[in-house]
């Protein structure tokens, strides 16, 4: 019914009942289109409300809510992937349906999907080349011709052929960055932890990468061959991590390898065949339209875009109309890891592409199309949806203050933490603490990571994908990770008192937080010199990197991310002899800390100021 509403503005009027469904980035255009409405006239109406913005603008939720709180509708935006599946729904394409009417008699065996992750050093990357070497079918050298970023060997098993693919990128930043972009491609994690260093600090961060995304684990010990080598001391190190050996009465599977010397390297490949065959049930329908996931992709001066893509389920052949992510076109030709060409890719089976038009991203999911114009179109539409996305306002992921709203509306039952501390028995003490607070059993707390050092862009990915809340306890953000945290909306919270972090969990978790004060950088100056004064103790000579130092602020001292020196004050501020009361970004000066005299060359001093928040 038409009704008049602020202004004297002609708009149809909602029952109060009536649920809109907008996707992210919306715009005033898209709202009128959903409730047969002139643009123009919810511009005015969202003018009176207080918001100025035009019809072809992407806003946030939060102003289509207050305009659709106005007019008499119920505001639903829809997920990036409800958006994607409407969106193919549109072309009739239906991948649940399809999935969910596969009977049991479609379905066959498919290879296991493996990733290898590690700590830096400990022979990921040799692991991967022994693997290669150790296939039967391509033979000793194993003839691989080009790098294609996921590959297939074949060995024998129980007396059958069985095929296992590895994807070729190393280390867990590829499989998160993946995670972020919705691909759940891994179906088995190896964990390469060398038997001469034992569990280090990127050990632990794979492990918790893969547990978040509750992959199996295989152990693979390596340089066993090495002096000083203890596999034994391994096996005990993972048990605190959950990781209990087979032996020890656990359920993982551990096995001692040496990648160097090709020692164990079946062994590891029928542990992998073992844990597949126990813990999952691998089968997909090979008879129809292919869809998969893009490993990677980059353009080639010669081929364009080359795309390397894993099928997981159905059967890619040449001449196919594919979609992967923003990115179309026809499958021009197909080579395997050995360069060789392809006509065909059933499930678990990497292949390189070429035929795309553009490059897509690492984790994009790839279909085909009924033909060239579909293809186009979806991707066309796609691009749109992406853009409009980025045009709205960041996304705001979960944080202390809003986790008891969205406990309330039932989005989310775990509030998960990743923790960083400047050292390890802070970060244990810390998250001890934390597990005992008691809160009932309608809220869970879960530390999904934890470790040692600044603040990076790793964990923020994890934050993101994990729709978590990052404590820095004595640490800071590394270089350029601050920026990405912002743009992510992931909630980042620093603290020098064990308590206060303790009381704040605790205070959301009961839905008590009420933010009073925010810490606002300044400033950040570099210490190039130092200069004694026994007068005025030690002076830095320091270039301001950023921001303004002013004298009388208060100051932190950071040396490689971590925390040296905390609740101090520029008590002194200098431009060569003169007093200064402040210093701008890229100009040269003399700061004086007071009492704390342990400045290094290269540390960081940070000033801030406390702010008061404005209550939400």
């Amino acid at each position: 019914m038409q009704a008049p509403s602020l202004g004297g503005v002609q708009v149809p009027r909602g029952d109060g009942k009536t649920v809109v469904r907008l996707r992210h980035g919306a715009s005033l255009n898209d709202f009128a289109d959903k409730i047969d409405a002139n643009p123009a006239s919810l511009v005015t109406v969202l003018f009176h409300l207080g918001e100025m913005a035009t019809a072809t603008q992407s806003l946030d939720e939060d102003t289509f809510g207050t305009l659709a709180t106005e007019l008499g509708y119920i505001i639903e935006m829809v997920s990036a992937e409800e958006e994607d599946r409407e969106l193919l729904g549109a072309f009739d394409i239906d991948l649940e349906a399809e999935l969910a009417d596969e009977s049991d008699e479609q379905l066959t065996a498919r290879p296991p999907v493996v990733t290898v992750m590690g700590h830096v050093d400990h022979g990921k990357t040799k692991l991967l080349d022994a693997i290669r070497s150790a296939d039967v079918v391509a033979g000793e050298a194993g003839g691989i011709t080009q790098h294609i970023g996921a590959y297939q060997i074949h060995t024998e098993h129980e007396g059958i052929e069985r095929a296992v693919t590895f994807i070729d990128t190393p280390g867990h930043e590829a499989f998160t960055a993946m995670r972020a972009r919705g691909a759940q491609v891994t179906d088995i994690a190896i964990l390469v932890v060398a038997a001469d260093d034992g569990v280090m600090p990127q050990t632990i961060e794979a492990l918790n990468h893969a547990q978040a995304a509750g992959v199996p684990i295989v152990v693979a010990v390596n340089k066993v061959d090495k002096e000083g080598a203890n596999p034994a001391k391994i096996r005990q190190q993972l048990t605190e991590y959950n990781l209990v050996a087979e032996e020890y009465g656990g359920d993982t599977m551990f096995v001692d390898i040496s990648a160097l010397k090709r020692m164990g390297i079946p062994d590891l490949i029928e542990a992998v065949l073992l844990t597949a065959d126990a813990a999952l049930d691998l089968r997909a329908n090979a008879d129809k339209d292919a869809r998969g996931v893009a490993v990677e992709a980059n353009l080639d001066k010669g081929r364009g875009s080359v795309a390397t893509v894993l099928v997981q389920s159905g059967t890619l052949r040449v001449g196919d109309a594919i979609v992967a992510g923003t990115a179309y076109g026809r499958v021009r030709a197909m080579f395997d890891e050995h360069g060789g060409t392809v006509d065909e890719a059933t499930p678990a089976r990497p292949v390189q592409v070429l035929g795309l038009t553009s490059v897509p991203r690492a984790g994009d999911t790839f279909l085909v199309a009924p033909d060239d114009r579909t293809a186009r179109q979806i991707a066309e539409k796609r691009e749109a949806a992406e853009r409009a996305a980025l045009l709205a306002k960041r996304r705001k992921r979960i944080s202390l203050e809003d986790f008891t709203s969205a406990l309330q509306l039932g989005k989310v039952e775990t509030l998960n933490l990743v923790l960083k501390g400047d050292v390890s028995g802070a970060v244990e003490a810390l998250e001890d603490a934390l597990l005992k607070i008691d809160v009932g059993e309608e809220v869970a707390l879960r530390v999904i990571h934890r470790g040692v050092g600044a603040i990076t862009q790793n964990d923020v990915n994890l934050a993101t994908v994990d729709n978590a809340i990052i404590l820095g306890f004595n640490v800071k953000y590394a270089e350029r990770v601050e920026d990405l945290a912002d743009r992510e909306g992931v909630d980042v919270r620093f603290y020098s008192v064990i308590y206060q972090a303790i009381d704040d969990v605790e205070a959301a978790l009961k839905g008590m937080l009420k933010p009073e004060y925010e810490e606002v950088q300044l400033g950040t100056a570099e210490v190039r010199e130092i200069f004694r004064s026994s007068k005025f103790g030690n002076i830095a000579g320091c270039l301001v990197r950023s921001g303004t130092i002013r004298r009388n602020t208060k100051a932190r001292v950071l040396r490689g991310g971590t925390v040296v020196g905390d609740n101090l004050a520029i008590e002194s501020l200098k431009r060569f002899k003169d007093d200064a009361t402040e210093v701008r970004e890229g100009y040269e000066c003399g700061i004086g800390l007071g009492s704390f005299n342990d400045l290094q060359v290269d540390d960081v001093v940070e000033t801030f100021e406390m702010r008061e928040k404005p209550r939400s």
